[in-house]
């Protein structure tokens, strides 16, 4: 046998065979409870009046009823197992009853609610970020819960931790490139994408994601003081074009209308020392002081 051969012949991986959830076969609780009520009145009444090797008989028989009985609540279920294989999962609520050497293992169904803790991680810059998830899940399929994965709900919070990091690093924290999305601007999208990339990694554990969004979103202590006087830089700079555009167009204005209305004559140069004095007077942090000329313009 060639090594080709060999190697094809040999299996490299193992693929999980996954559960599937079906429904148990169990019965009304309430009743074989009035099955049980009646042998252990008949079991006393036979020892007391009756053969008494029936009566025994009727007690035990009692006993062994009574340690099949389970109940359970709305959005909760069963999964029935029978020395280790998976017979079934019971969804009914209320008193349900099977044979007592059969496993019961109850597993919720109502949704959960995980705030994930503050994780230090790098955006797509490679900017030290902190970043948190809060994540809405239930369990949709009991048996992959249960069989398929180990402790699911561990399973699920180190499958959030990971998929919020994942997220962080596909996506800067702000100004992305080209009008990209990013952490901040773009919650909706990311938070989408969470939800997807979660979905895919839960689905083993029979496991719906409802919800997933961002709780908390910051810079590390480490960049924060300069990112912040990075976006106050930013945010004067924005003000003074604001700024600056309304000036531009007052003074434009300005010099139209005194064309228009034929107030005042002037030439370039003076036209010119308008324009300057008008945009200092405007774009200015101070509050402008009054100069009375006495004289004639041309002084």
């Amino acid at each position: 046998m060639t090594q080709n051969s060999l190697m094809q012949s040999t299996p490299t991986q193992n693929t999980l065979n996954q559960t599937v959830e079906k429904p148990a076969s169990v019965a009304n609780g309430g009743f074989i409870l009035i099955l049980a009520l009646l042998a252990l009145g008949l079991g006393i009444a036979s020892l007391v009046a009756g053969p008494k090797v029936i009566g025994g008989i009727l007690i035990v028989l009692f006993i062994f009823t009574v340690a099949g009985f389970y109940s359970l609540q709305a959005n909760e279920a069963a999964a029935i197992t029978l020395f280790g294989d998976y017979m079934g999962t019971d969804r009914t609520p209320g008193l349900r009853w099977v044979i007592p050497w059969y496993g019961r293992t109850k597993i919720s169904l109502r949704a959960r609610n995980v705030t994930g803790e503050k994780l230090k991680v790098n955006d797509k810059r490679g900017n030290p970020i902190e970043i948190a998830a809060v994540v809405v899940w239930r369990v949709t399929d009991t048996a992959a819960a249960l069989f398929d994965v180990d402790h699911y709900e561990d399973f699920v919070n180190i499958q959030i931790e990971t998929a919020v990091r994942e997220i962080a690093s596909h996506f800067a924290y702000d100004h992305g490139e080209h009008e990209e999305p990013t952490l901040r601007a773009g919650a909706d999208l990311v938070s989408a994408r969470l939800r997807e990339l979660l979905q895919d990694r839960l689905h083993i554990a029979g496991v719906m994601v409802d919800e997933a969004k961002l709780s908390h979103l910051a810079y590390a202590p480490e960049i924060a003081s300069a990112m912040l006087r990075r976006q106050q830089a930013e945010a004067v700079l924005a003000a003074r074009q604001k700024i600056v555009q309304g000036a531009v167009e007052m003074v434009d204005q300005a010099l139209r209308h005194l064309a228009e209305r034929n107030v005042v004559e002037l030439d370039t140069e003076r036209k010119a020392a308008m324009v300057s004095n008008l945009l200092v007077v405007l774009c200015s942090d101070s509050e402008a002081q009054p100069v009375v000329n006495t004289g004639s313009l041309y002084n």
